[in-house]
């Protein structure tokens, strides 16, 4: 699996942080620190794309809302494909939670 590339102890214990995080504000600060705002604008791009390919949107449709490069949406699409299925984790918790929200 490819997650496995992944592990180590110096990632483990920059997940375990993030972990701790226990609010969006905390993430907004934790994240500011630790990551460009490019980083992070291109992090979160990517599960916009990963989200409007899981609605069946177009390459260009994703393109004109997100700006997102025709490799980068090619990516993400590998990735909910063939991927560690991390994209569709969060994005099934997200989903759960605005229903949860709009009830």
């Amino acid at each position: 699996m490819q997650i496995d590339k992944l592990r180590g102890e110096q990632l483990d214990r920059f997940f375990d942080a993030i972990l701790t995080l226990k609010n969006r504000e905390e993430c907004y600060q934790f994240f500011d620190d630790v990551a460009t705002m490019n980083e992070i604008k291109s992090l979160s791009q990517r599960l916009k794309v990963a989200q409007m390919l899981r609605e069946g949107k177009t390459y260009n449709a994703i393109d004109q809302e997100t700006k997102a490069s025709t490799a980068t949406i090619s990516r993400v699409r590998r990735c909910l494909k063939y991927g560690s299925d991390g994209y569709n984790l969060v994005l099934g918790r997200l989903e759960e939670k605005d229903q949860s929200t709009d009830e």
